[in-house]
């Protein structure tokens, strides 16, 4: 009998089912669908979760069918999503009560800026996240305050409130529970114990019965009725996801995806006590009864800047043309971009901050636009490095991924500023990978130190610049940085 693993990759805009031949140990099939986000004032981003659970119905149903997967064939499935969007939804029908309020939306900002410095530390030292509208807290906060049907919901009981890997277990299994890495991410988990925290509850006014059981990653969640039957056994946020995918799962082990902007996790193992003041800690994964931590930073926008370049002012016509363009340069002649487009993310959490090019003459060419663009994700990425160096972490494996990987100027000039060797991962589904390789460690498919040979590697780039160079290029960022402000 064939064995499979479904993977559910719910992302920012679109959804994506991998299934996974476990006695082959490669993918299958990929079956993916794009669905929409609404843009109801400015800085507000919404989605309709109940749009979602029917793509994700469709999307399944299609990958299942076109390999002729029977019940009894597909062993599992794992979930891996989005992180910090919230859906509200009454109990009793699994119908969301309005859209669901996404990652990126910046409603809440008020409500955010409005708390004591006070509040704001409590907020870090029990979760380990900076207070931010980013998070889910505020956003339930809002709905219970500006939707009639959710005060009245939390007065029955039957309010519920979660991200959307709990809303998809509840209509695919009829169970309202979450995972540790998700939970992490709403700032009204603690860290230490792993489940609501009381205080924070009172601070957000959110009843502690509109929110899931806080289960481990590789958590038995339920059955899908609508997908043959099968058990939901792994669920974790995306970028934990991806760690887990690229192989980075013992401590010291690091992660950057290079995407619309760019996420990087270093594995810290079991210590969460590890904070730094401008970095986040978070849960990496809890299998069982033994959870990893991680340090995150992260960066809003880094392929996004590329695409600007290509779309916004006609720089170059393929991405492929970007290596070429800045190797056709001997340095940078001075010319640095700073992608602060909608401010800059980690370590600087700077929301007025705005993008800008230093260093042009009349000699300055599209050239180094491209390199300058392209560097910024290197520097960026140094920036994060150095700051998580100030809680004594030794860095082991570099492992990057997502479209900035493709780059190879990018990967070479990393391991240069870095002074670390750079891996390429082979892995263009890492993500969904994750939570495949997670739902196979609950069903006893594979141990924890088999993703290691799982998660191929492309290619190694090694550091070839002299220190002298490193300074010289480092100090005129945040030169450069110091331009940014409005």
């Amino acid at each position: 009998m064939r064995k499979f693993i479904l993977g559910i990759d719910e992302g920012t805009t679109n959804l994506k089912c991998v299934l996974y031949d476990v006695e082959k140990q490669e993918i299958s099939d990929i079956e993916q669908n794009t669905f929409k986000n609404f843009y109801p004032h400015p800085a507000w981003v919404e989605q309709n979760a109940n749009e979602i659970f029917k793509l994700l119905l469709r999307t399944a149903k299609a990958v299942l069918k076109r390999n002729s997967v029977e019940k009894g064939e597909l062993l599992g499935v794992g979930i891996t999503n989005q992180r910090e969007t919230v859906v509200a939804w009454d109990r009793r029908t699994g119908e969301p009560i309005c859209n669901a309020i996404v990652w990126q939306c910046r409603r809440t900002s008020n409500m955010i800026e409005k708390l004591t410095q006070k509040q704001k530390d409590l907020i870090k030292e029990k979760t380990g996240l900076i207070a931010n509208p980013y998070f889910s807290a505020s956003k339930m906060k809002w709905i219970l305050d500006n939707v009639p049907e959710a005060k009245t919901l939390a007065k029955s009981g039957n309010l519920c409130f979660g991200n959307i890997n709990t809303y998809l277990a509840f209509k695919l299994a009829g169970s309202f529970a979450t995972d540790t890495t998700n939970a992490s991410r709403t700032m009204l988990m603690n860290l230490k114990t792993l489940e609501w925290d009381d205080e924070l509850l009172k601070l957000f006014k959110i009843p502690k019965a509109s929110l899931p059981e806080i289960l481990p990653c590789d958590a038995n969640v339920g059955s899908c009725k609508q997908l043959l039957n099968a058990p939901i056994v792994g669920m974790i946020g995306d970028q934990q996801s991806s760690m887990v995918g690229q192989g980075a799962i013992f401590s010291g082990d690091t992660k950057l995806t290079l995407g619309t902007g760019a996420f990087m996790l270093t594995n810290i193992g079991k210590d969460c006590t590890k904070k730094l003041p401008r970095l986040l800690t978070t849960v990496a994964c809890t299998l069982g009864d033994k959870t990893d931590y991680a340090i995150e930073g992260s960066m809003y926008s880094a392929c996004s800047a590329l695409d600007w370049l290509k779309s916004g002012l006609g720089q170059y016509e393929s991405v492929s043309e970007t290596d070429k363009m800045a190797n056709s340069l001997t340095d940078n002649e001075g010319v640095y971009l700073v992608p602060a487009f909608t401010g800059l993310g980690a370590p600087y959490w700077n929301d007025n901050a705005r993008a800008c090019i230093v260093g042009m003459t009349f000699a300055t060419k599209k050239e180094h636009l491209v390199r300058a663009c392209l560097e910024s994700m290197v520097y960026n990425t140094k920036d994060i490095v150095d700051e998580m160096k100030k809680c004594k972490m030794k860095l082991k494996m570099f492992s990057v991924d997502g479209g900035g990987s493709k780059s190879e100027f990018t990967l070479q000039f990393m391991a240069d500023m870095l002074n670390h060797e750079v891996v390429k991962s082979k892995q263009s589904q890492s993500t969904a990978l994750g939570a495949i390789y997670i739902a196979m460690l609950s069903l006893k498919l594979i141990k924890k130190e088999d993703i290691k040979k799982l998660a191929a590697e492309e290619k190694k780039f090694f550091p070839n610049l002299k220190e002298t160079e490193r300074k010289k290029y480092y100090a005129g960022w945040k030169k450069a940085i110091g331009n940014c402000e409005i």
